[in-house]
């Protein structure tokens, strides 16, 4: 059975995300907890098989949650849990080592699905994960440069002012490194680009 934690400290958020992993297969026990010291106090008791953190725009709470557990256990199967488009909380919060990402807008049925794939993807390992070989994944310069401007959170017209390409172009690559990362958005773009070392 699996035991779930979930870190934010929106009492709605919470309550909404617990309703959600309770409808999720195999999950035995939810705890929630609402700061970083709860969170880590209650991992050192239990640790969860997954733990989900929310994030929040220009807040830097759920990143550092997530930096401190993983520096408490690196192994720690840690998904945070936001705005699709707040691609810089998203880039930070991975390079500290998130194994995911969740869009908090996404449907009932379709968060059920992800959490349950979730579970599935994070189970413990006897082996440290391996950093992803950059080579399976061939992007064309331009859309390494596309990719490296939406992880700074640009616009597609700031993009495509510092290339010197229109915004239809832009989108065009962005089309299309979005088909070969296979992912459907910008947040995931950049997940998928820092888990393959296509950008740092």
């Amino acid at each position: 059975m699996t035991t779930v934690l979930i870190h934010d400290d929106r009492r709605s958020i919470r309550d909404g995300l617990s309703r959600v992993m309770s409808a999720v297969p195999g999950v035995s026990h939810i705890d929630c907890v609402v700061d970083t010291d709860e969170l880590l106090a209650t991992y050192r008791r239990h640790p969860a098989d997954l733990v989900l953190i929310g994030t929040q725009r220009a807040v830097h709470a759920g990143v550092e949650a997530t930096r401190r557990l993983l520096a408490h256990d690196p192994r720690a199967a840690v998904i945070v849990f936001g705005a699709p488009d707040d691609t810089a909380t998203i880039t930070a919060a991975i390079a500290t080592g998130a194994r995911g990402f969740l869009q908090w807008t996404a449907s009932r049925p379709v968060l059920v699905a992800m959490l349950a794939h979730a579970l599935v993807s994070t189970a413990p390992a006897p082996i440290p994960r391996q950093r992803p070989d950059r080579l399976d994944i061939q992007l064309t310069d331009r859309e390494l440069q596309v990719l490296y401007g939406i992880s700074q959170g640009k616009s597609n017209t700031q993009i495509g002012r510092d290339l010197y390409l229109s915004e239809d172009t832009v989108k065009t690559h962005a089309r299309r490194l979005y088909a070969k990362l296979r992912v459907r958005d910008r947040a995931h773009a950049v997940a998928s680009g820092l888990r393959h070392g296509l950008i740092t």
